[in-house]
């Protein structure tokens, strides 16, 4: 048999197999949960792992278990992480995993069917992009869906938000069609894959809302299930669903609940959910009365699912003051001054798609959403979006020194350089590009190659 180990608490056991439960330490600066794709060691032969020593696997996870004298017969691999820990046992027919093979791409789906036919000759495909040794910088893909005037769900990007071409017809841009965009970046070497809803007029165009891997508020779909069965199918990475992950009470009067919401998406084969709007809304309540309710969606979700599966979007715009006595919330010095010449400014967080300004700073919302129960950050600047200019390095360091869990940069990749400097610049654990490559401008593998080139690790890209 084989089994996921899922450790949640320090609670007495089974004692089946020696050992103790423990939290990852962040005091050292470790940022927890472990998410991502890290090496595997292993440390003795076995069927199932014969060949994937030294290759990166998908880790998501805040618990884990040191190896010992008592429980070294049982340990068939190891992973680093700060320290060392237990990434699989074996003993018998008995295999049990702390990664995801599930989501590792061509090495998990190798383990799987060796699990399933040990005689099995399959080989995982060697890449020339490098021998895992360490936790890998992620490459992501955003899907930007909308539905078009003609009610077709299409993959779409624009510069600052406008979506539509500049055409007389100023029809919204068709960049392809969702799933089949997905299944070509998994292809492609895409670590992960992000998608989010960019109009709620999708839901009154449909009734419903089928969005690549998303699920409607009202209810189960036969049509949007089989496109989320057949997306976990062909995807063996993480994916990631946002866009109206809300309370909402639909025209029969029937109360919907973020959580019941956001059941339906990990049903549906989402292992992340991601919210925007709402945990901003959260946050300035909390940062306002320094209650936790336990009643938001960001802590409900959070408690009932782990924070390691609760993504929160911020989307602010950068505004220049003189003196950082201007304002209440946290400045920087600017690495360019303003248009004034100010040398300082803060980052105005955003709700409702950038289209509506919040009285909070990107730097007071990130510490808040952490304390509420999220696991990951990722940080969208509205400024940069579309540019082509590069990532905003200060907005990007600002946030992932803020906080101990991992922070996704987004919003300005234009070339592969701007990939390499987030990472030497910043503390950032992942970068996410969507227009880039929806056009093929930039490519997953040539990103891959130059990150690899100037020393920064990552996963290799499958088939190549």
């Amino acid at each position: 048999m084989i089994l996921r180990i899922t450790f949640i608490c320090a609670v007495k056991g089974l004692g089946l197999i020696p050992g103790v439960v423990g939290r990852f330490d962040s005091s050292n600066g470790l940022r927890v949960p472990h998410i991502g794709w890290n090496a595997l060691q292993t440390t003795k032969d076995t069927e199932i792992l014969d060949d994937v020593g030294g290759r990166h696997v998908y880790f998501v996870h805040s618990y884990r278990v040191m190896p010992s004298d008592a429980n070294n017969e049982w340990i068939s691999s190891i992973c680093n992480y700060g320290d060392s820990f237990i990434s699989s046992i074996t003993r018998g027919n008995v295999h049990a995993v702390q990664f995801h093979p599930e989501k590792s791409g061509d090495v998990g789906i190798s383990i799987l069917k060796k699990f399933l036919d040990p005689s099995s000759s399959s080989k995982t495909k060697k890449s020339a992009i490098g021998k895992a040794s360490r936790l890998a910088k992620r490459v992501i893909a955003c899907l930007d869906v909308r539905a078009n005037d003609k009610g077709d769900l299409v993959v779409t990007k624009g510069d600052q938000y406008d979506v539509r071409e500049q055409s007389n017809e100023k029809e919204v841009r068709n960049l392809g069609k969702p799933v089949d965009l997905a299944g070509q970046y998994y292809k492609d070497g895409a670590d992960e894959v992000y998608a989010c809803l960019q109009n709620k007029h999708a839901f009154a165009l449909f009734g419903i809302t089928v969005v690549v891997f998303m699920l409607n508020y009202l209810c189960l779909h036969m049509y949007a299930k089989k496109i989320l069965r057949y997306t976990s199918e062909n995807v063996f990475v993480p994916l990631t669903v946002g866009g109206g992950i809300r309370d909402f009470t639909d025209g029969n009067g029937r109360y919907y609940s973020s959580l019941e919401v956001a059941s339906e998406y990990f049903r549906s084969g989402a292992d992340k959910i991601s919210i925007g709007s709402d945990a901003v809304y959260a946050a300035e309540e909390y940062l306002r009365t320094g209650v936790k309710t336990g009643k938001t969606s960001l802590e409900q979700i959070s408690r009932v699912y782990g924070n390691q599966a609760v993504v929160v979007s911020i989307d602010p715009r950068r505004v220049y003051v003189r003196s950082p006595d201007d304002v209440e919330f946290k400045t920087i010095k600017v690495s360019s001054p303003g248009p004034s010449g100010e040398e300082y400014a803060w980052y105005q967080c955003t709700v409702n798609g950038g289209r509506e300004v919040r009285p909070i700073g990107a730097f007071e919302l990130a510490k808040a959403v952490e304390e509420l129960g999220a696991g990951e950050i990722l940080l969208n600047c509205i400024d940069c979006d579309g540019q082509g200019d590069g990532f905003d390095i200060d907005l990007i360091k600002l946030v992932s020194n803020a906080v101990m869990i991992p922070v996704i940069a987004s919003s300005g990749a234009g070339a592969v350089e701007h990939f390499s400097e987030v990472f030497e610049k910043t503390n950032a654990s992942a970068a996410l590009a969507a227009g880039i490559f929806h056009r093929k401008e930039v490519p997953i593998l040539s990103v891959k190659q130059h990150l690899l080139q100037n020393g920064i690790e990552v996963r290799a890209c499958d088939g190549h």
